[in-house]
């Protein structure tokens, strides 16, 4: 039989962005990455994506080198007013974005005190609007004067990050409740420094060890700096959380599991376990054992080529129950163009997160991911995640299906399981 599952009385319904994949007219590390590797990207992308079901959707705008310069983005900096407005139209409460640390400190000790007011403006339509804002700190972009200093793996990145906390607290602190300090550090570490795919490209084992325990100081020293200017500011990171499923129950899949969390999962979490008023999950799907990793079933994939199983944010959820702390999604959607599996996906997926609810997690937000159409770093612009859709040439916003569906659920503040 089903039942109807409600909402808690306060929960956030929202949606998130970043600043480099949405604002337009960026100069940090990343544009500058882009420009450099864009001819190749756009060459190696057939090779690297062929295998995906729904690669002959988007090999002509893939193949571009074009697809791979932000540029304009979204043009949020300028749009930001009519985006907001979308929001309200929507009906939801909570909004998340980045800060984006080469406009408010281009120079090294030079502060931009227009692009400070600007943020503050957005901050205050917002609070005209209703619509509580969860502030990220940095989302994987660096000045380029910082850049050159080593990024993430200079020694000084935990005073630098303490001192641009300092300037954006006592700008903005007064207009912010729930800050979140760093996106996804795990997984920006591993792709710059294990894989050696982002910037600055430097693959070596060494300099992700290092790049972790800079990252893990800098949380530490912002989250001190946020709670001195206030106690009462919620401040967290966003993790990177996979669902590792086992298939079968052997004694061999379970230790692949343990070892899996071990190494992804758990150690971010337990060294700032001191250092954090709530869990921020971004979450996107599981990831099968059977004998070995990556046994996904695949029966259904994403544009992204994903497997798609939105029920893994129950377990997702339900793994970090033991560090009990209130939970905020931060991250959660899926990668299509044509809407059909989002439309699919949010019911399902808000269906699990009753689900984890029900089983006791502590959940108190949903932030989908994401609210624009947006440059998706090194994929460009043809992985469409928003729920709503933006038109790159002419930056015409419409509102998906999806969206809509989203927003009936968001105001009944209930699901039916």
């Amino acid at each position: 039989m089903s039942k109807l599952i409600n909402f808690p009385e306060n929960f956030y319904f929202g949606a998130g962005t970043s600043s480099h994949q949405i604002e337009g007219g960026q100069t940090n590390n990343w544009t500058r990455f882009e420009h450099a590797n864009a001819e190749r990207l756009a060459r190696e992308s057939e090779a690297s994506f062929r295998w995906n079901p729904h690669w002959s959707k988007f090999k002509e705008e893939a193949t571009h080198p074009e697809n791979y310069i932000s540029g304009a983005a979204c043009d949020h900096w300028n749009r930001y007013e009519e985006d907001f407005d979308i929001l309200t139209d929507l009906g939801l409460n909570a909004y998340r974005f980045s800060l984006e640390w080469s406009r408010l400190e281009p120079v090294e000790g030079q502060w931009d005190e227009d692009a400070f007011k600007h943020y503050q403006d957005m901050l205050s339509k917002l609070k005209e609007k209703n619509i509580t804002p969860f502030v990220t700190l940095w989302h994987w972009t660096l000045p380029t004067w910082l850049a050159d200093k080593g990024g993430i793996t200079s020694s000084d990145f935990p005073y630098y990050f303490e001192r641009y906390t300092q300037a954006i607290v006592s700008h903005l602190g007064n207009s912010v409740h729930f800050w979140i300090t760093l996106n996804e550090p795990d997984v920006v570490a591993s792709h710059s420094y294990l894989l050696g795919a982002w910037p600055p490209q430097k693959k070596n084992i060494f300099r992700y060890l290092k790049a972790n325990r800079m990252l893990i100081a800098a949380h530490k020293r912002a989250y001190e700096v946020l709670k001195v200017y206030d106690r009462n500011h919620q401040v967290g990171i966003a993790k990177h959380q996979v669902a590792f499923h086992v298939l079968r129950p052997t004694l061999w899949n379970h230790f692949l599991k343990f070892m899996a969390d071990q190494f992804w999962n758990r150690p971010w979490l337990r060294k700032i376990k001191n250092h954090q008023d709530f869990i921020g999950l971004n979450h996107y799907h599981r990831h099968c054992i059977d004998g070995w990793y990556g046994k996904n079933p695949n029966l259904i994939q994403t544009d992204f080529g994903w497997e798609y199983y939105p029920e893994s944010l129950t377990q997702a959820l339900t793994e970090l129950k033991t560090y009990k702390l209130p939970i905020y999604i931060t991250e959660n959607g899926v990668a299509d163009a044509d809407d059909k599996l989002r439309q699919d996906f949010i019911p399902r997926a808000l269906k699990a997160v009753a689900r984890g609810i029900e089983a006791g997690a502590d959940v108190r937000g949903y932030l989908h991911w994401s609210f624009l159409d947006n440059f998706e770093w090194d994929k460009g612009f043809w992985l469409r995640f928003g729920l709503v859709q933006v038109d790159f040439k002419t930056q015409a916003r419409t509102i998906r299906q999806s969206a809509r569906m989203y927003a009936e659920i968001s105001q009944k503040k209930q699901i039916e399981l």
